[in-house]
């Protein structure tokens, strides 16, 4: 729909095929206007930010903090200050982590849920291992759905965090996180949303949410990797300690002691990623030029035909049902490995994602060692769904089942 806008699949790959990109859960393909505003910056503003009055230095702060402004106008955050600049959404929620660990006492809780990606539950198990607290998991069914009635309990006196993904990176299950965030709130209990799969959608709204923090990736919404985005209430990022030490996050600093800068600064050690946080106000304005609508309808219809097709597919199984789905598929096929899989599609162009996809737990849960991903996003085709189900054909004739 959209492919015209992404220079990469202009290409013919080694082997002849046309690229079919069915790997977006991992990252996103960029368009044009991206790469280019990055180069631009590197070939006209480059310097560094917040610290010079010289032309350049000039420059590159207001791109930076225009950036900043542009992400806050995307998710309709109150105040600039509340959008901080991270590496990706795997920082973020590493800095939330880090600072709540201080306050975390034996016999606290954190709660997940089961289809965490790794990001939003290692940082979580190792701080309350160092804090003698206790993580909580809230399952799901065969389907892959949340198991809502569970938090009846497990968000109780005790629980001081509730961090839960939006959609899942492995299933493709969108949690209802309306009702997940008014069901926490109703007893006074922060929440984090992983939005790493949704923010390309461009529908989040921090305020409507309700949220306290709010976090994602630039590279999975069509902008460059290493720049991410902690969005936290005014009131949360300023009782957060600082996470990194060093230039840009200081107000004064001797050998005896230092003070540090008001938000977003104290949480921004060091040189930023400048040229990451304009890539990723370009992609947002690319995402904001388009027909929301129309991308919806597309998507929806991509998701509809592809889980069609697959679920007719003999031999093949898919990881989870849940009613209420974006366009990832995790499926096994009989007698044939993942990485197979993999293998025998890429020889037909098709680009598939294979082993755990940073959900050890998830892959325990269905009792499967590892799953073959598909992923598509606003530049896939229904013709590229009968390509992919062309090349599993394919590979059943190798391994048959």
């Amino acid at each position: 729909m959209q492919q015209a806008d992404f220079p990469i699949f202009e290409q013919v790959l080694p082997n002849g095929k046309p690229l079919v990109y069915l790997d977006s859960a991992a990252t996103t393909q960029k368009p044009r206007i991206v790469v280019q505003q990055m180069a631009q910056f590197y070939e006209k503003y480059n310097a560094n930010v917040h610290r010079g009055v010289h032309y350049l230095a000039v420059q590159a702060t207001s791109q930076y903090e225009g950036a900043r402004e542009v992400v806050r106008q995307f998710l309709n955050a109150r105040h600039s200050e509340e959008v901080i600049f991270t590496r990706g959404a795997t920082e973020s929620i590493n800095l939330v982590a880090a600072g709540l660990q201080s306050e975390l006492q034996p016999g606290d809780e954190v709660l997940i849920t089961a289809m965490e990606h790794h990001a939003n539950l290692i940082p979580w198990q190792q701080v309350c291992q160092k804090a003698g607290a206790k993580l909580q998991v809230l399952p799901i069914n065969p389907a892959g759905e949340l198991i809502l009635e569970e938090l009846d309990t497990l968000l109780n006196e005790r629980t001081r965090l509730f961090a839960f993904v939006h959609i899942s990176n492995t299933l493709g299950t969108i949690n209802p996180i309306k009702q997940l965030i008014h069901l926490a709130k109703a007893k006074n209990i922060p929440v984090l949303v992983d939005a790493a799969q949704s923010a390309a959608s461009g529908q989040l709204d921090v305020q409507a949410l309700d949220c306290d923090f709010l976090v994602f990736s630039g590279h999975k919404l069509f902008g460059p990797t290493g720049i991410g985005v902690l969005y936290g209430k005014k009131e949360r990022l300023e009782a957060l300690p600082p996470y990194q030490f060093g230039g840009d996050m200081i107000r004064s600093v001797s050998f005896e002691e230092s003070t540090f800068a008001p938000l977003p600064y104290r949480l921004e050690a060091g040189t930023p990623n400048i040229v990451g946080a304009i890539g990723l106000a370009a992609a947002i304005d690319y995402i904001r030029s388009l027909d929301s609508s129309a991308i919806a309808m597309h998507l929806q219809q991509l998701t509809a035909y592809a889980k069609s097709q697959l679920e007719q597919f003999p031999g093949l199984t898919l990881t989870g049902q849940a009613a209420h789905r974006a366009p990832i598929f995790s499926f096994t096929m009989q007698h044939a490995h993942p990485h197979d899989i993999a293998t025998i599609v890429n020889e037909y162009g098709v680009a598939l994602r294979a082993g755990h996809h940073c959900t050890q737990p998830l892959m325990d849960f269905y009792q499967i060692p590892a799953s073959a991903r598909a992923s598509f996003s606003i530049y896939n085709t229904m013709e590229e769904v009968d390509v992919l189900v062309e090349a599993l054909w394919q590979v059943r004739g190798v391994f048959g089942g």
